[in-house]
């Protein structure tokens, strides 16, 4: 575990010079240096991506993903380049703003509704110009056993767009082939979830991407939509759907 955790703080090392490296870069020189850190990182981890049905990346989609880990980051990345929505204040963090910023986040204000419209826009704009943005409509993480109700407010931005949707359903195992809450950042802080995840010998996680779909009806509609095949995925093998949070 040592040695994992050495090869880590490298890698965070590479990947901050790298990330501050990117001003001005182009969109396909971001998407190929965030796919290859996203791969660094899950390979240090003893992560492996079971991704069966890996779809044809398509420019300007909307990802959507239930919301288990801080790995779903790097895992999603390593699939499906992507932007992220991250929160405002990540922006003033000496350093680490600055990265994240390289790395396109499309960033938003959690505390405060009358942001969303502004949000919307941004995320729209940056479908439009053909990126590709994911976010967590949980808005939290959890367990891992199930899928938390979704809010519907950013599937507006695809609507606004007129940008294909996809789902993508995240399932974790642990190295005997079993569900596992390990990996879990619900309620807990970064360090406490480094030290289990590197206590894991290996971590399977299992990618199933819906079909992309146009934009149809009002963003509750696409929302309920996402949420029936989320939970139908997370849930096919769940050991306990009922225990969604610690």
């Amino acid at each position: 575990m040592a040695w994992r955790l050495a090869r880590l703080l490298a890698w965070l090392l590479r990947t901050a010079l790298r990330l501050r490296r990117l001003d001005g870069a182009d969109d396909a020189t971001r998407r190929r240096v965030l796919q290859q850190m996203g791969e660094e990182c899950l390979r240090i981890m003893a992560v492996c991506v079971d991704n069966p049905a890996a779809p044809v990346v398509a420019d300007g989609t909307l990802l959507v993903a239930n919301h288990v880990s801080w790995l779903d980051i790097f895992v999603l990345v390593s699939v499906y380049p992507c932007r992220f929505i991250a929160m405002t204040e990540l922006q003033r963090w000496p350093f680490i703003g600055k990265m994240i910023r390289n790395a396109g986040a499309v960033f938003i204000d959690r505390s405060s509704r009358k942001d969303i419209d502004p949000i919307n826009a941004a995320i729209a704009q940056a479908l439009r110009s053909g990126g590709n943005v994911c976010f967590f409509p949980e808005a939290r993480t959890s367990l891992g056993n199930g899928v938390l109700p979704l809010k519907a407010a950013l599937f507006q931005a695809a609507i606004q767009a007129d940008a294909p949707i996809r789902a993508a359903a995240l399932r974790y195992y642990d190295a005997a082939g079993q569900r596992t809450e390990a990996v879990s950042f619900a309620d807990i802080n970064l360090f406490v979830s480094l030290w289990r995840i590197l206590r894991l010998r290996e971590i399977v996680v299992r990618v199933d991407f819906a079909d992309a779909v146009r934009p149809e009806g009002d963003r509750f509609v696409i929302k309920d939509c996402v949420e029936a095949y989320l939970r139908q995925q997370v849930l096919s093998d769940s050991p306990n759907p009922q225990r969604l949070l610690p």
